[in-house]
């Protein structure tokens, strides 16, 4: 049997390219997140897993409504390329990318759209070795979405399964991850799981860890996932955090591959601290993680606070891939993004926020020290983002246009600031980050520069 995908339109191809800064992602109902062409990524996907002489790929998905829809479709696409397809569930990506390993299989997809709003999804796409796809096989089966689908014979299709034991094995491995290193019992910690894919995990592994557990985003309808809580807005946290009178908080983000942390006062850890925390816990422990690797959107203070630790550390393209591209270049095991996208290559092979959380914790309770250390012992400089939102296909020209604002900056104020603007890789919008040491001035020109974009959120 034959089936010819719709062609993208032209502007779709153009400015949409299929792969983004971390896996494919687009608005339910428009190219490339329609039925028609996730069941081709699906089946192009199997054919290269299969002709490799792989025959076993696993899927997860977070709690979005439409993930039912997407997972029915790529179950159908892998089994008529001749996959077996394993049916996890709601499965957090990181654990996704933990299983596709232990498990054995030859690919793992997670469906989610990470942060994004219910309306979103994607596909982030892990080896069998559980580390993301490479460039090469990104472009490689973006060549091959205009290839006519052809189902195999009856007797070569896959089969699907439902493994029961899946949520149990990635229990245990987080557990494991900091056995005999880590005692919680007594400590109050509320859990914000942003009504995403750690909503019935994250709770599990605290609380058996010993831990008096309180969730909060826990209870996803399909709909609020992100929606006012988790990594991207941490007012419930950190209200919660106060008013329980917990010793500190946890957020995650949809997935689950993020995390904020909030200490008891409710102060905010983002991704700079949590990689200052680690590093320097590492190097206190005479361990060779040999350096940090950051982005460019990665705060100054914390650079500044390495070089006086003796740390090296180097800066990559925003993305959690090039991060951990970089890392092993260098051969250095730990990295990370400001935003909370921690990679700890000495347990995990992607950012996982409950393994990060607990690699902190950890940290904290070797050196003797709180999470309120961390924050007073590290000085970031102040620092405004602002998201302007354009349409896919304006983005390369919205990013012309502000080379003339950021030209019409002072030379003598310009040279005290940092700048970085940049399009976004997950979402319709341009991102505008400006830093430096006067905080008045930092969030004027961030927002002088975002309205010769547009109108900024």
């Amino acid at each position: 049997m034959r089936f010819t995908p719709r062609s993208p339109s032209h502007s779709d191809s153009e400015y949409c390219p299929l792969f983004g800064t971390d896996g494919i992602r687009g608005r339910v109902g428009q190219y490339p997140i329609t039925p028609e062409a996730c069941l081709q990524i699906a089946w192009v996907a199997g054919s290269v897993v299969r002709k490799n002489g792989g025959r076993n790929v696993l899927i997860g998905k977070d709690t979005r409504v439409s993930g039912y829809m997407l997972e029915s479709v790529l179950e159908a696409g892998f089994i008529a390329s001749g996959l077996d397809v394993s049916l996890l569930g709601v499965m957090p990506t990181p654990a996704v990318a933990f299983l596709t390993k232990s498990m054995k299989a030859d690919l793992g997809v997670a469906i989610s759209a990470s942060h994004n709003p219910f309306q979103d999804n994607g596909f982030k796409f892990f080896d069998y070795a559980g580390m993301k796809l490479s460039d090469e096989t990104e472009s490689h089966i973006e060549k091959l979405m205009q290839s006519q689908l052809e189902t195999e014979n009856a007797d070569a299709l896959g089969k699907a399964t439902r493994p029961g034991y899946a949520s149990r094995r990635y229990v245990d491995f987080c557990k494991q991850s900091v056995n005999g290193t880590l005692d919680v019992k007594g400590l109050r910690i509320v859990l914000d799981c942003a009504h995403g894919a750690t909503y019935a995990i994250a709770p599990v592994v605290f609380s058996e860890l010993g831990a008096e557990v309180l969730s909060i985003g826990a209870s996803p309808d399909g709909r609020n996932i992100n929606l006012e809580c988790g990594t991207t807005d941490t007012r419930g946290l950190i209200k919660e955090v106060v008013e329980r009178r917990a010793d500190l908080g946890i957020a995650f983000d949809g997935d689950g591959d993020r995390i904020a942390m909030v200490d008891a006062s409710g102060r905010l850890l983002d991704g700079d601290h949590i990689l200052y925390c680690l590093a320097k816990a590492g190097q206190r422990a005479n361990r060779d993680f040999g350096g940090v690797v950051g982005t460019v959107m990665t705060n100054n203070g914390l650079e500044i606070a390495l070089k006086k630790l003796g740390v090296p550390f180097v800066r990559a393209d925003v993305g959690d891939r090039h991060v951990q591209s970089k890392m092993t270049e260098l051969g250095w095991r730990l990295g990370g993004e400001s935003s909370g996208h921690i990679m700890c290559h000495e347990n995990t092979t992607t950012g996982d926020g409950i393994i990060s959380a607990l690699q902190v914790l950890a940290s904290c309770q070797a050196n003797d020290w709180s999470l309120s250390d961390i924050v007073e012992d590290l000085t970031l400089h102040p620092q405004v983002l602002v998201n302007v939102d354009v349409d896919n296909s304006s983005k390369v020209a919205v990013c012309e246009a502000i080379d003339g604002a950021i030209a019409a900056i002072n030379p003598a104020i310009r040279d005290r600031l940092r700048i970085v603007i940049r399009p976004s890789g997950t979402e319709p919008v341009v991102r505008v980050m400006v830093e430096g040491e006067d905080p008045q001035l930092v969030d004027e020109i961030a927002y002088q520069c975002a309205h010769a974009i547009g109108d900024p959120r």
